[in-house]
């Protein structure tokens, strides 16, 4: 299972409402969690709106957002909690993923 914090899903609230504003065409029916490869430790997360779902996605909900997993990634992310963090360095999505090896020294990237 794959879960969002009730911080994490309200700031994908206000960044759909903010480009619902910016583009009345855009429409979405939740997040599409993806594993990528590159950055210095191998792999990297991505994270964007998605309005076209497969057959073979997996498909959890959490605190009122839809996630979207492809199989590949899946085996990466289960188990993973999303959170929104804001600090001295920034604001952003934090995965808080227990299948994580290593990770670069920035944090922008893990190994598994």
């Amino acid at each position: 299972m794959i879960t969002m914090t009730e911080k994490a899903a309200t700031k994908v609230r206000e960044t759909a409402a903010q480009a619902q504003e910016e583009d009345a065409t855009f429409t979405w029916k939740g997040l599409r969690l993806k594993i990528i490869g590159g950055g210095c430790a191998g792999f990297q997360y991505d994270l964007y709106f998605e309005d076209a779902v497969t057959e073979t996605d997996e498909e959890y909900e959490s605190n009122g957002v839809k996630l979207y997993v492809d199989p590949v990634s899946y085996q990466y992310l289960e188990s993973t909690e999303i959170d929104y963090v804001e600090g001295a360095h920034g604001s952003g999505f934090k995965f808080n993923n227990p299948n994580v090896k290593g990770s670069c020294g920035c944090g922008s990237s893990v190994s598994f």
